[in-house]
């Protein structure tokens, strides 16, 4: 199997869910949805749920209602893709479209991904702010601090991951019940807001933002990753009972997200809507009066902690669906750190030159323009999801029934419209005051893209021939015959040693792929500061002790009468291995699986994937 080709390979069917009593069997499964749902009470969503409900009351409770139900079912065909196919969405993008459109595709993924991380960014400087008084340029910049926080979690996987996002996702919602015990808004009031009703056309453009700040585009390709973290029996009882259970848990987590949403609007409508106060849209404005409405110190504090935790929550999954983009897209893996870190400065960047030039009052609408680039998205991550669970050549007898279908198309066209809407209206807003013909030009030969694009994702599938036959994990085969199948014999096996307990192993391994003409070449790496600096002329403490280490495992070769030799190469692991490996002309390498731990790993990578990539030679990882 090849490693890029699983979707998050590090904790891919990392969680067995077989041969388990009944309560276990279920607990496995739960547990990718709730990493989903922080997407739907991230502080994206926060402002048209205090707009809806300073403004309008509980009126427009029904449409988060409904909004919710769209996303259970678009949640729950992203995790059928998963399951049954065995393939994220962007791999399935990746084996159904051409190149080009995969291109512009994964491009605004990535767009996605970094107005996402925006929203989170934003969201946790004004939590930082309201809770300490830090300046909002602080806070942004202290954002940048949590870049490794999801390099940690993966240490510990993806289970101990799932009960971190879980921990925040359960203080969001302690938090709003206890801001609603406070509040005491009546129930039976309450109720009246699941009728449908739209009192006027503002109260319809807050319900379209309500809708289309709902369901994220890297959701999509976010479940339909996670769900392969579960290791499950793949006949026809395994995969019906996953499709089940998986559903259960999408279930009860997007409830949960409902309930955040809605309580952020009850809230703002039983505080600020009966108090008169309807003008509350800035997350900052709704902080401020909850103390004085509602005479608890504590509200006010509990809101922002909810803030900062949803905003942590969201931007650990924002990082995991970027990755999955990447690697689905264009078979790319980058370390993690680098990854974050990327993902991390594309959203501080805007945000800092918007506090720095324009000032805090403008953050607000940074915010609103996230929402709009993350609606661009949206109709390429859906259209092409319902193609692929509906294709009964690849899902066959798990494809979706025509019900299910004509409900998902129907809520796909509901939601590009409210988004192609909102994004045209803001555009048009735009043009009418900027004066500035080149940018208005741009901007309509951008809306032209952007249909052409999205008409192309619509009709490609149906009616083009085009199916990329070799798929993420199969290649066709390039062999017409085996040949003899004689063993290879190699004469120079160079062995990249790390004094630890491995090394048995490497050494092991190589003598066992060697013959009697080989001769072994041993090959260590000093590290220490002084081999940093001065290189071949170091002779510090360590140098010494690593040359009586490799001296004395080619005492124990040789004692078996095996040709051996050791080098030193100093600096950088992987450049030096490669380097010697090179200059030696070895035609086998033999190394353990990695060549440093902590922030070592951190900062170079994996030595073993680096090395790998630089010769020509086979290589022998020994884990």
């Amino acid at each position: 199997m090849d490693h890029i080709a699983t979707s998050l390979s590090e904790v891919h069917q990392s969680i067995d869910t077989t041969a388990r009593s009944r309560w276990k069997k279920l607990l496995s499964f739960f547990g990718p949805a709730y990493l989903v749902s922080v997407g739907y009470m991230d502080p994206g969503n926060w402002a048209t749920d205090l707009a809806g409900g300073s403004q309008y009351g509980y009126q427009l409770l029904w449409v988060l209602l409904m909004s919710n139900l769209m996303a259970l079912l678009l949640q729950s065909l992203s995790a059928r893709l998963g399951i049954v196919r065995g393939r994220d969405l962007a791999q399935a993008n990746r084996e159904t479209y051409p190149p080009v459109i995969n291109f512009i595709l994964y491009v605004l993924a990535e767009i996605a991904i970094a107005a996402c991380d925006l929203a989170e960014v934003l969201g946790m400087a004004i939590g930082i702010q309201l809770l300490t008084g830090l300046p909002l340029v602080w806070g942004v910049s202290f954002t940048v601090l949590d870049t490794f926080l999801l390099l940690i979690l993966q240490r510990y996987g993806i289970r101990k991951m799932e009960a971190f996002i879980i921990s925040l996702v359960a203080i969001v919602g302690i938090s709003f019940l206890t801001e609603l015990v406070i509040a005491r808004p009546v129930m039976s009031e309450v109720v009246t807001g699941f009728v449908p009703t739209i009192p006027d056309n503002a109260a319809l453009y807050i319900a379209i933002g309500i809708i289309g700040a709902t369901v994220m585009p890297h959701n999509l390709y976010l479940h339909s990753a996670l769900v392969q973290t579960r290791k499950i029996q793949r006949d026809e009882k395994g995969i019906k009972q996953a499709l089940k259970l998986n559903f259960i848990d999408s279930t009860v987590a997007l409830n949960l997200a409902f309930f955040v949403n809605a309580a952020i609007l009850i809230l703002a409508a039983t505080v600020f809507f009966k108090s008169g106060r309807t003008d509350i849209a800035e997350i900052q404005d709704a902080h401020e009066l909850l103390e004085k409405l509602l005479g608890s110190k504590v509200a006010p504090i509990l809101f922002a902690v909810a803030l900062i935790a949803a905003g942590q929550s969201s931007t650990v999954t924002g990082t995991l669906a970027g990755q999955i983009i990447m690697e689905g897209y264009l078979r790319l893996r980058i370390n993690p750190w680098l990854r974050r870190l990327i993902t991390r400065l594309l959203a501080i960047v805007p945000a800092l030159l918007t506090i720095l030039l324009a000032g805090d009052d403008k953050v607000g609408e940074l915010l609103v323009f996230s929402q709009v680039l993350l609606s661009l998205q949206l109709g390429f991550a859906i259209i092409p999801l319902i193609h692929f669970v509906s294709d009964k050549g690849t899902m066959g007898d798990y494809a979706i029934k025509p019900l299910t279908k004509i409900a998902s198309w129907l809520i796909t066209a509901v939601l590009v419209y409210l988004n192609l809407r909102m994004v045209f209206t803001e555009a048009f807003k735009y043009i009418t005051h900027s004066g500035n013909g080149w940018v208005d030009a741009i901007i309509i030969l951008s809306g032209i893209g952007f249909v052409v694009l999205l008409v192309i994702t619509i009709v490609f599938p149906i009616i083009s021939r085009y199916r990329q036959i070799a798929s993420v994990r199969i290649h066709p085969s390039q062999l017409l015959s085996l040949g003899s199948m004689e063993k290879p014999q190699y004469y120079r096996i160079a062995l990249a040693l790390d004094f630890s307990k491995q090394d048995e192993k490497v050494i092991t391994n190589a003598v066992a792929n060697g013959n009697e003409h080989t001769e072994y070449i041993l090959i260590h790496v000093v590290e220490s500061a002084s081999a940093k600096y001065f290189g071949r002329l170091s002779d510090d403490f360590e140098t010494r002790k690593d040359q009586e280490q490799l001296d004395s495992y080619l005492a124990l070769l040789q004692a078996r009468n095996l040709r051996a030799r050791g080098i030193l190469g100093y600096r950088h692991p992987a450049k030096e291995i490669v380097r010697i490996v090179k200059e030696e002309k070895a035609d086998f390498i033999v190394m353990g699986g990695h060549g440093h731990t902590g922030i070592k790993d951190w900062i170079y990578g994996e030595t073993a994937h680096q090395v790998r990539h630089n010769v020509k030679v086979p290589v022998l990882l020994v884990q």
